[in-house]
């Protein structure tokens, strides 16, 4: 058993054993997976205790194929469990939750006028009160601890001095047959829309009602761009907030994003991180004596190891509360009596739970299977709730408690797993490049049958510094590989992570060198099982796992892969480095421009080994992607034309880096599938 102080007392015995397994019993009538199963799963996005200690809310959402779209409703439940009620409804999505301090109403986000605002519901459902009229869509939408304000998001014109400046700036522009971009300067795109000269930034307005301030002028994005969580909060009296901008002139190249703290009335901005890395994610402590955030160290690193901070704000010191602990956070949640927090890291393919003390570098894992988030403490401190996920179950709304009780309080998808045969999912260890022990995770098929031989489709994770984790999955669901009767594998190879900061640094000007070692020796591994067919060979990969694939490409000894699938891979190193965004992804991972530095960008650069190219390929592609941008995959499919080489391009004009909409998912998946039997002969 491992005990904490006061409250916060968890056992870790009870955390060791895989989700899936009290996830849902197994039908006799159970069939494999097929993507309509995929689309009839309810997709829990979140979950947030009320300050009472007695409801859970979580949006939940239902894919509507046949309109191309998924909707998303607010439910609530017991924190005890019990049965859920469904809070809200309508033609528009609500989501965004959050609870009043008093737990009798929660405000979220929804437009079902057309334009996203901020909306007020009580715990027993009724008639939504509509509490903004913002001149634009709003997000990001958080409740003081006192009540009092409101903060959001919202792009806006950094140079009008009010709204009425703003509205008719948005009007010309949506008026104007004329609908070329204009740019001065980097960064005028990202990931999937062009920026056209407006600034995110946040704003503060009373709950009651009434105009919103804003808090972070400026021409700067506040907060910056996330993939997820929140990069500013409240502090525990209401007063503040901490946030998180990035005030270097050339943001294409800057990862500096700093800390700041500002009233809720406005004024002049403090900056209180001193790293030249990445500070995100700030937390205030509930007794409000310290702000926790996430930073990186080093400059222009994306992946560098995310350490936990803590600013003491009557003393203005920092501190690092992981500096000897080779973990990279993710996720933090306070303890109600500020003593300690909650924390969520990749762990050797797991997405598991910590927790730290303020004496720092003391982590412990108190809850170690499955890919878990979303972390929310019940006010006594005695209970965590988070959402979670495996490969053969998707997201759930859990309770932990300090005494081991693990709960399930949803059960929004039990019945449709109930009806599926899942692949049974194992775990490798295996010898990689420089005698490094590399992970793999492999799924087989769902009517396996020992002494028989099948077809192999080895999945590359992007990133590079990414990981594949035991997570549910609505764009590369292993399981759903598996249905047809692959031997699906997922190797974490150089450059993964949540295998310590070492490793996950090995890949970055090395992107084909031990990296590509450990896939082909994990595809050996797996092979010297017995019960793959080794003339029945694939592989994909999205983003970097399409470069690796491209790579292979290239690099395709004895003809080893039979079929492969690049998807938005990185194709010709120079090209991307002059059509991506984030200029310092490149820079870092190739040490330099290509003008300064071309040795790694000619060494690595897929394109220079396209004379060797002669495996069937099918190469996939957004319109809308600018951090691969699609020029990458039509070079590539060019190439593998011109080659002679059996190809086919899947083209999505109204698609970025991934490919979102249902149908266009369905068309995907169907894609891939066809390709892979063509070849491999499932």
């Amino acid at each position: 058993m491992v005990r904490f102080p006061k409250a916060a007392r968890i056992v870790l015995s009870a955390a060791i054993f895989t989700l899936a397994l009290a996830f849902h019993p197994v039908s006799a009538q159970s069939r494999p997976m097929t993507f309509d199963d995929q689309m009839r799963v309810k997709r829990i996005a979140g979950a947030t205790v009320s300050p009472d200690g007695k409801w859970i809310v979580y949006p939940q959402g239902a894919v509507d194929k046949a309109a191309n779209r998924t909707q998303y409703d607010l439910w609530i439940i017991p924190a005890t469990g019990g049965e859920p009620r469904q809070l809200t409804s309508g033609k528009r999505s609500s989501n965004e939750p959050c609870w009043s301090p008093d737990s009798k109403s929660i405000a979220y986000v929804a437009a079902p006028d057309g334009t996203a605002q901020v909306y007020v519901i009580g715990i027993e459902g009724g008639t939504p009160r509509k509490v903004t009229d913002f001149f634009t869509d709003l997000g990001g939408l958080i409740w003081s601890p006192d009540g009092k304000w409101f903060a959001f998001t919202a792009d806006i014109y950094p140079e009008c001095p009010d709204a009425e400046c703003n509205q008719r700036k948005l009007a010309e522009a949506e008026a104007s047959k004329v609908k070329a971009k204009i740019a001065d300067r980097l960064l005028f795109r990202h990931w999937t829309s062009f920026k056209e000269g407006r600034r995110s930034h946040i704003f503060v307005a009373p709950a009651s009602g009434g105009p919103a301030k804003d808090v972070t002028p400026g021409d700067y994005d506040a907060p910056i761009f996330s993939l997820g969580g929140s990069d500013y909060a409240f502090s525990p009296d209401g007063t503040e907030l901490a946030f998180a901008r990035n005030t270097d002139k050339d943001e294409a190249t800057s990862t500096n994003s700093d800390i700041f703290l500002v009233s809720v009335n406005g004024g002049e901005a403090k900056r209180i991180s001193t790293s030249k890395g990445y500070d995100t994610n700030p937390r205030y402590s509930p007794d409000g004596k310290y702000v926790a955030w996430l930073s990186m160290a080093t400059p222009t690193f994306e992946a560098d190891k995310k350490q936990i901070l803590i600013y003491d704000r009557k003393a203005g010191t920092i501190r690092s509360l992981t500096d000897k602990t080779d973990v990279s956070f993710d996720e933090i949640a306070w303890l109600p009596d500020s003593t300690g927090m909650f924390l969520t890291a990749e762990n050797k393919g797991q997405s598991s739970i910590y927790y730290l003390t303020l004496a720092g570098n003391d982590a412990k894992v108190i809850f170690e299977k499955g890919q878990n988030g979303s972390l929310s403490i019940s006010p006594d401190g005695k209970t965590i709730y988070f959402t979670s996920s495996t490969f053969t179950h998707p997201n759930e709304v859990f309770s932990y408690t300090n005494n081991g009780q693990l709960t399930q309080l949803t059960h929004a998808n039990d019945a449709l797993c109930s009806e599926i045969k899942f692949g049974a999912v194992e775990e490798a260890w295996y010898t990689g490049a420089a005698g490094a022990k590399v992970h793999a995770m492999i799924v087989k098929p769902p009517k396996f049958e020992a002494g028989k031989k099948y077809p192999m489709i080895l999945l590359i994770h992007g990133g590079p510094q990414g990981a594949w984790t035991n997570g549910w999955s609505y764009r590369w669901n292993p399981e759903l590989f598996a249905a047809p009767g692959y031997v699906v594998v997922m190797v974490n190879p150089r450059g993964s992570t949540g295998y310590g900061q070492k490793f996950t640094d090995e890949i970055s000007g090395d992107w084909g060198g031990k990296v590509y070692i450990d896939l082909m020796n994990g595809v050996d591994h797996v092979i010297k099982q017995g019960y793959v067919d080794p003339e029945r060979i694939g592989a994909a990969g999205g983003s970097y796992g399409g470069y690796m694939v491209n790579w292979i490409l290239g690099h395709n000894q004895n003809k080893r892969f039979k079929a492969l699938v690049s998807h938005a891979g990185v194709y010709n190193l120079e090209s991307m480095y002059g059509a991506t965004e984030e200029l310092w992804f490149a820079e870092w991972e190739f040490k330099g421009t290509p003008w300064a530095n071309p040795a790694l960008y000619e060494k690595w650069s897929p394109h220079k080994f396209a004379n060797n190219f002669d495996t069937p390929t099918l190469v996939v592609h957004g319109e809308l992607d600018y951090r691969v941008p699609v020029g990458e995959g039509l070079q590539l499919f060019t190439a593998l034309q011109r080659r002679h080489v059996p190809s086919k391009l899947l083209y999505f004009p109204d698609e970025g880096h991934w490919v979102l909409k249902p149908q266009n998912s369905e068309l995907w998946y169907k894609s891939v599938h066809e390709w892979f039997a063509t070849y491999l002969k499932p």
